[in-house]
């Protein structure tokens, strides 16, 4: 008897519980990994959630729901923090060792090792959960082979694809962990500068001087030339460290604000690309299933949201919202993934409605319907798996044009408020500066942008290519989508 046959009707529980070491052992691993950093990812979340509901944020005083839940998430255990690894001190003499780093490193040392450790961190947490695919797949799943497999193993051999996953990895880890990275803190540095204090060693007094951040950002703003501009991989007059330059004036640190950046664009383009696969989804079931004037509707309303320019629509909702009470939430991100969401599943539904067309003139969803099996039931069960795989292609590929669309609003004064950071309002305050020695200021946010947009449109061709490898020879036959988008476990 083979593997599948015997164990084919035994639930995974019963199957764990019959050999539990490898999976305790793989679980220790993956709650000691989640326990060391589990106050940054609950922080994270708390923030956004906060920040969502109007909330005040995190260690801010302040009365609220999430406020108790707050206080609580920064006093977890976070072993790669600023406060375990600091970066920001000064130096007692012109030339002494620095106070306030950690083990008295150089600020630059000090900062690059924590983003060091903190990558590494999250790859090595990546490569567990893969590895306990491996484990499941080895000691727990029945069949010998399923069409992940495959999928698996051609991800394995495409460097294309493996070069998106890095890029998008990169920019998730950068989101999540915006405050750990960065060599000073949002708060301190863009949101309340005149509220906080830093001490640095005074060359004109011969002495350790303490003075505003604000003030010190003033002094720091590289506004081209003529100016002392703080280019990348320089420190300030006052310590300070700035790994990617620092702003026109007031100066904040360029790196800290895109870090920060970096968190409401991936909110955006994943909410609005997560609506918009919903509503897709939910049509191509609907038109494929019930056909007729199911389709038709929705033919036609697709084409008069596609009618319009994606950008004029945008314009038209930053600007018709402004002052509304949805501009309010997450700085106005809301509004507007909610509005990409709006501009996007036409593409997306009509990129899935071919294929669940094909799904539904298969036999057995004649089968489902003749046994009276719920519509709702026949479309989940039987058709959606076959139309996942399109739409997770699709969709990744849609994400990159979310963000350079996000960009392009925040470079042109609308959608999320100032002074929120966002990658496009960097480029509009460095692009009178292009041509000065204060270049890096357009120039960075610009390239992270291309490198981003281009990371997922690598690991979206990878994805295509893993789920159906005839479809960079011709155009792909969609069977093995929908068996790798379905296939067993």
């Amino acid at each position: 008897m083979s593997r599948a046959t015997a164990t084919e009707d035994v639930p995974l529980s019963q199957r764990i519980a019959e050999s539990p070491r490898p999976a305790l052992l793989w679980v220790l691993v993956l709650a000691a990994l989640v326990a060391v950093e589990f106050g940054a990812l609950a922080t994270a979340l708390l923030d956004v959630l906060a920040t969502l509901l109007d909330e005040a944020p995190l260690g801010d005083p302040g009365v609220g729901g999430l406020e108790a839940a707050a206080n609580a998430a920064t006093e977890l255990p976070t072993l790669l923090s600023r406060e375990v690894i600091p970066n920001q001190g000064y130096r007692t003499s012109a030339n002494g060792p620095w106070t306030g780093t950690f083990l008295g490193l150089e600020p630059k040392h000090a900062w690059l090792l924590r983003v060091t450790l903190v990558y590494a961190y999250a790859f090595a947490f990546l490569g567990w959960l893969l590895y306990g695919y491996q484990v499941f797949r080895k000691h727990y799943r029945y069949a010998d082979w399923t069409p992940r497999d495959d999928i698996l193993a051609r991800l394995r051999t495409h460097r294309w694809g493996q070069f998106g996953l890095v890029v998008v990895v990169s920019f998730f880890v950068l989101a999540i962990f915006a405050p750990a990275l960065g060599p000073t803190t949002v708060e301190q540095n863009i949101q309340d500068p005149y509220s906080n204090e830093i001490q640095y060693f005074d060359e004109d007094t011969g002495s350790v001087t303490t003075v505003l951040v604000g003030q010190a950002n003033i002094q720091s703003a590289s506004d081209g030339a003529g100016a002392s501009n703080v280019q990348p991989w320089e420190y300030d007059d006052f310590g300070r460290f700035h790994p990617f330059g620092t702003l026109p004036t007031p100066g904040k640190d360029l790196f800290t604000f895109i870090a920060a950046g970096s968190r409401i664009s991936l909110f955006i383009a994943l909410t609005a690309i997560s609506l918009a696969s919903i509503i897709a989804a939910g049509f191509g079931l609907l038109t494929a299933y019930y056909k007729g004037l199911a389709d038709l509707a929705v033919v036609v309303t697709s084409d008069s949201v596609q009618s319009v320019p994606p950008l004029i629509l945008l314009l038209l909702v930053a600007v018709a919202f402004r002052g509304h009470w949805l501009q309010t939430i997450y700085n106005g991100a809301l509004l507007i993934a909610l509005a990409f969401a709006f501009t996007y599943w036409p593409a997306l539904w009509r990129a899935v409605r071919g294929p669940a067309f094909q799904i539904a003139e298969r036999e057995w969803i004649d089968a489902a319907r003749s046994y009276g099996q719920r519509p709702r039931a026949t479309m989940r069960k039987h058709m959606l798996p076959y139309i996942a795989g399109y739409l997770i292609i699709y969709a990744s590929l849609s994400i990159g044009g979310i963000i350079i669309a996000t960009a392009a609003l925040a470079f042109l004064g609308l959608g999320i408020t100032a002074p929120t950071p966002e990658w496009g309002r960097a480029i509009d305050m460095g692009q009178r500066l292009v041509a000065t020695d204060a270049g890096h200021v357009s120039l960075i946010p610009g390239i992270l942008i291309v490198l981003v947009v281009t990371g997922f449109n690598a690991l979206g061709d990878g994805v295509r290519d893993a789920l159906d490898p005839q479809s960079e020879a011709s155009g792909g036959s969609g069977d093995e989508i929908a068996a790798a988008s379905g296939g067993g476990g």
